[in-house]
């Protein structure tokens, strides 16, 4: 129940909402998702480790809204993202909610440190979580989309 509050507070407040679909702002968050998980890999390859935790989880977080904007669902709360890609979509949020934990750990805490190997680890979890999502995204019907947008007016009734 505390859940369900949290996501129609966020949508009372427009945090969230349903729109048109976009094929242009999707398109735009692909590009960011893209581009975002190439800098993860530069920064990576440079030795700033903190920085590309980042990057890598912004991709993620990017390609789950291009998804979102495909169906026409916008989201402006990361917690209500990774809830809204499992209770909308079915779709297994764990290695979103994990990178967003490391994000904030590496961010926010220091005695939290990332090495080479927690960043490649989160790359390679990046690269399979945004193929998925790229590859549901591609296969998403009218049907689909119709379905998607059903069941987050279920969750927030």
């Amino acid at each position: 129940m505390r859940k369900q509050n949290f996501l129609r507070d966020l949508f009372s407040e427009r945090k969230h909402q349903i729109v048109n679909p976009s094929e242009n702002v999707m398109g735009a968050y692909l590009k960011k998702s893209e581009s975002y998980l190439s800098s993860a890999k530069l920064l990576r390859d440079n030795d700033h480790y903190e920085e590309s935790v980042s990057m890598a989880y912004y991709s993620m977080y990017y390609m789950v809204l291009a998804l979102f904007f495909r169906c026409g669902i916008k989201c402006e709360n990361h917690t209500a993202t990774i809830l809204l890609l499992k209770d909308v979509f079915d779709i297994d949020n764990t290695a979103l909610l994990n990178a967003k934990k490391e994000r904030i750990d590496t961010q926010y805490y220091g005695d939290t440190v990332a090495t080479k190997r927690d960043v490649e680890g989160l790359i390679i979890t990046a690269e399979r979580f945004n193929s998925h999502l790229l590859d549901v995204t591609a296969r998403i019907s009218n049907e689909g989309i119709g379905r998607y947008r059903e069941n987050l007016k279920k969750i927030l009734a």
